[in-house]
């Protein structure tokens, strides 16, 4: 890079290094603390530190938790916590067992809790509890909560009024003026970022500069609603909404076939689906009659929104679990389509809205009764086929039958092998075998194992046991460190008897994936009379491998002795002094079996593959839901009927039938005209992502916490324009971008500066970062390396999603950004400094930051500086009559606009003095672009 070339680039990137002054605590962070804090300090320690305690003569430590006081204050060790400093609060140290003392003192919480606190502290410790005293806070009453604005049914407007009146209204209020009309080069760069997400060309922005025709604009509008690249920019929005990702935290597991959700969405803006049938697809489409396959395949697909969730698999109590992945999913219907905090009503009422604990359990008996998980020792998700055309479908019956066939003849191939296990004598010393060795002494162990050696047979000093009890409360994890990479034969090492289980699950995780096998116990080991083998598998170094034994689904004894990793290459060596000989598997028909089950996974590898989708299915017992007393799935109180809000509910009640979930209805109550709620939050939704703020600036909270409309009337109004428009998200979006609201520039004059500093008015246009997919997009649109590749698969075959970009950097394609892999474990680094949405929570707004790492990712990042390269070598390829104007051009290409006359003299003095042309320009391209000129549309 050109020494100038940097002085230019710091000058312009330089307003990013100015960092934004800290934040209040948001609704999401209190929201955090309702529903994850105030449960867990209730249940495990207000009992002895409370003032409730405290009269009783009970309290320890003269600690108190139950306010936000008593925390900061703390007791007789000092604070209890520092808000933002969870490694120094002491709180956090006995909740981890690692203080002076370890609370609670019945046994350490689970490390997901201990985790949501660690969360919690960092945030800065949000907290609303206020007072020396905990007073008990109670929402609105369902009488009070129907006088409140949201649940209000909008109200209706004079048949003249448009968005324009209703802002100039407020404006004359108070005695202001709104800005003047935004230039026609700025407003059509502006329309452009909003509706398609791309920047115009020069060309277009001239044509449009002097096409004096009065309809011009609306012609543009109505031309860029049409394109495809609207259905790629507002199918981002959605996935905000969706928290759509394709993996999931725990262990990088991918999800495969969730970008079917993705073009879904993208298709469905796209066509202009009415957004109430969008809403019906969404929640119960595998429940709505179809009369096409492929329409069929949209409504299978089109649930996906319900399961993509960040959910913890590997939890072993299975009722927490299907609680918590119901919690998760009201979640997410209730603030996407509602804009309601219901979720904070799973534990006690809502502290703050006009929603019962009654009415969180009547929507969640709705989900109870959809089963979105395969329960097993790590639980999964559940993909369901979709149809294919008629001929593909006589192709795939005729591929189904001879696999279905041969796994009949494998089946009883099996049962006919007469197997002859070694009988082992006596213990078997750790040294004494080859490969990588884990000991039942050195494997982790959830819940009580007993260790015996009253088997003779077994490693090292002995082997463990559950004492059959405790069934699916134990699991014990051997975890290897390998010397090095490569694939390596699993062998299980256990003690037999006729007492013991024969469905032990025991699972092996490997850069393969997972895969659970059943291991009889019952009968002895086949190899050398110690081991059973599990597989062939590839494992990393560095990578997340063990193997986990678990009692769950047991009866019987359930033992762990060793689990010993062979690498390949040892397996045929001879053993060494002191090694049993090899191992005798079996003597009869073992090789037809191998024969036929070779033949199976070639047959399986060959021949159609039926698509298939992240879906869910109805439970075959449908039941009502009980209230779980402070959101505690063993501790159930009354039988409560599946049902709606009922602050929400202003005309007929859905009734809910016996031999389905409910989840129809439910979509029809919410997609219904009559809800006061669901168009109201799309419309406010659409104005926020225009105008760059919400009429309701939390967009996800229309409750009591959230705030109140700046307009209410024009909500109101958009909200009947929207439904009675057929639910046309276009023409809502075409209705907003014609106005002359959207078309103010985002200059005012002083009196409307000082009397609206933030727009709450809207008496002129925000000036707005531009998104992190919008940035990536645009360097590469400017650069000519975008591609017109859309929709499918974007990743192969894929094990884990950690550090997939940085050891992928080179194969990511040069697609839209909506295309690329959102992995939650590994996001591009673009992504990461641009505040792209947390795929794991509803997202209607996105942060805006302005941070250092912004600036130095322009600077050092290797995928601007090669675009920045590529824009050059374009540049330098055009035909232009001077250097002045391959300038020029530089800066309409990046920027949109003319450079100044001060930009003009500085870039031709930079690359006239130049040796090399190409770096000179490449490093104007990187200098443009580290601009703020670049990031922002005003």
């Amino acid at each position: 890079m050109i020494r100038f070339g940097y002085t230019l680039l710091g000058a312009l990137a330089l307003p990013l290094l100015a960092c934004a002054a800290e934040a209040p605590p948001n609704p999401k962070q209190l929201e955090f603390f309702e529903k994850k804090i105030r449960p867990l300090l209730t249940e495990h320690c207000y009992k002895c530190h409370s003032e409730e305690a405290a009269k009783a003569n009970k309290l320890k430590g003269g600690l108190q938790v139950d306010t936000k006081a008593g925390l900061l204050t703390g007791g007789d060790s000092g604070p209890a916590l520092v808000p933002g400093k969870a490694a120094e609060s002491l709180l956090l140290k006995s909740l981890k067992y690692t203080g002076d003392s370890n609370m609670p003192p019945a046994g350490k919480l689970p490390d997901a809790a201990i985790a949501d606190v660690e969360a919690w502290i960092a945030m800065g410790a949000p907290d609303p509890r206020a007072g020396a005293v905990a007073k008990k806070q109670v929402g609105l009453s369902l009488e009070e909560g129907r006088k409140f604005w949201s649940y209000v049914p909008p109200a209706a407007t004079p048949p003249n009024a448009t968005i324009d009146s209703f802002i100039r209204a407020k404006l004359t209020e108070k005695g202001l003026k709104p800005s003047a009309p935004a230039e026609k080069a700025i407003l059509i760069r502006r329309v452009y970022f909003d509706l398609i997400g791309l920047p115009p060309t020069p060309e277009q922005v001239d044509a449009f500069v002097a096409n004096k025709d009065p309809q011009a604009y609306e012609t543009m509008v109505d031309s860029l609603l049409a394109s495809p690249q609207f259905g790629e920019r507002w199918g981002r929005h959605w996935l905000d909404i969706a928290r759509f990702a394709e993996s999931i935290t725990l262990r990088g597991t991918i999800y495969k076939n969730t970008w079917r959700y993705r073009d879904y969405v993208i298709d469905t803006f796209n066509r202009d689906v009415p957004f109430d049938r969008f809403i019906r697809e969404q929640i119960a489409g595998d429940l709505l009659p179809d009369a096409t396959p492929e329409e069929r395949t949209r409504n299978i697909v089109a649930t996906a929104f319900l399961v993509m969730g960040n959910t913890n698999l590997e939890e072993q109590d299975k009722k927490v679990l299907r609680m918590d992945v119901v919690d998760e999913t009201l979640d997410v219907v209730t603030k996407g389509f509602l804009g309601q905090t219901v979720t904070c009503a799973r534990c006690h009422d809502h502290k703050f809205d006009p929603i019962p604990t009654k009415d969180y359990y009547a929507l969640a008996g709705i989900f109870r009764n959809t089963k979105p998980l395969i329960d097993s020792n790590v639980s999964n998700w559940i993909e369901v086929p979709l149809p294919a055309p008629p001929e593909v479908e006589k192709e795939l019956a005729v591929h189904e039958a001879k696999i279905n066939a041969l796994q009949a003849r494998i089946k009883l191939a099996k049962t006919n092998v007469a197997v002859k296990p070694q009988v082992a004598k006596g213990a078997l010393a750790i040294k004494n075998i080859r490969g990588v060795v884990v000991d039942d002494a050195a494997a982790k162990k959830v819940g009580e194992w007993t260790h015996s050696t009253t088997s003779a047979t077994y490693i090292g000093a002995g082997y463990v046991h559950d004492a059959n009890k405790g069934k699916g409360e134990k699991s014990i994890t051997f975890t290897p460190e390998f010397e090095a990479s490569g694939r390596y034969e699993v062998r299980l090492a256990y003690s037999p008897g006729k007492g013991r289980a024969n469905n032990v699950p025991v699972t092996v995780f490997s850069a393969d994936g997972e895969k659970e096998i059943a291991v009889d116990m019952t009968v002895n080991p086949p190899l050398d009379g110690h081991y059973i083998s599990l597989g062939e598998y590839k494992f990393e170094r560095k990578g997340q491998s063990f193997v986990l034994i678990s009692n769950e689904g047991t009866k019987g004894h359930v033992t762990a002795d060793a689990v010993v990793f062979v690498p390949i290459e040892l397996k045929a060596d001879p053993a060494k002094p002191g090694e049993p000989a090899k191992a005798v598997e079996t003597v009869v028909e073992k090789d037809e079996v191998k024969v036929l089950e070779d033949e199976l996974k070639k047959l399986q590898a060959s021949g159609p593959k039926r698509p298939m989708a992240l879906s869910m299915h109805e439970e075959t017992k449908i039941e009502e839901a009980r209230v779980h007393i402070r959101g505690l799935v063993n501790n159930q109180g009354d039988v409560v009927p599946r049902g709606v809000l009922q602050v929400a509910t202003t005309g007929k009640v859905p009734a809910f039938p016996k031999n389905q979930s409910g989840r129809l209805e439910l979509a029809n109550w919410i997609a219904a005209k009559e809800n006061p709620l669901t168009a109201r939050v799309f419309a406010n939704r659409a104005w926020h992502w225009l105008m760059g703020s919400g009429i309701v600036r939390t967009t996800d909270n229309f409750g009591t916490t959230g705030e109140r409309p700046s307009h209410p009337e024009l909500l109101d109004h958009l909200a009947n324009q929207f439904v009675n428009d057929g639910w046309s998200v276009k023409k809502l979006v075409r209705s907003i971008v014609l106005s002359k609201t959207y078309r103010q520039s985002s200059a005012a004059d002083a009196a409307l500066a000082k009397a609206d500093p933030e727009n709450q008015l809207f008496g002129r246009a925000n000036k707005r970062r531009l998104d992190a997919e919008v940035i990536r997009d645009t360097l590469l649109t400017v650069s000519g390396k975008l591609t017109a590749d859309r929709g499918g698969p974007t990743f192969g075959n894929v094990g884990a999603d950690y550090n997939y970009y940085s050891q992928n950097a080179k194969a990511v394609p040069n697609v839209r950004s909506v295309y690329l892999p959102v992995f939650r474990n590994s996001l591009p680094e673009i992504f990461d400094a641009f505040d792209f949405a947390d795929p794991s929570m509803v997202s209607g707004k996105r942060n805006t930051s302005t941070v250092a790492p912004q600036a130095l990712y322009f600077l050092n990042n290797p995928f601007p500086i090669e675009q920045a390269k590529a824009s050059a070598a374009r540049l330098l390829a055009e035909k232009h009559e001077s250097t002045e104007a391959r300038l020029v051009r530089a800066y309409r290409l990046a920027l949109g606009r003319l450079p100044t006359d001060g930009e003009r003299s500085i870039g031709l003095r930079f690359v006239s003095a130049a040796k090399e042309p190409s770096e000179a320009w490449a490093a104007l391209f990187q200098a443009l672009f580290a601009s703020a000129d670049f990031r922002y549309a005003e």
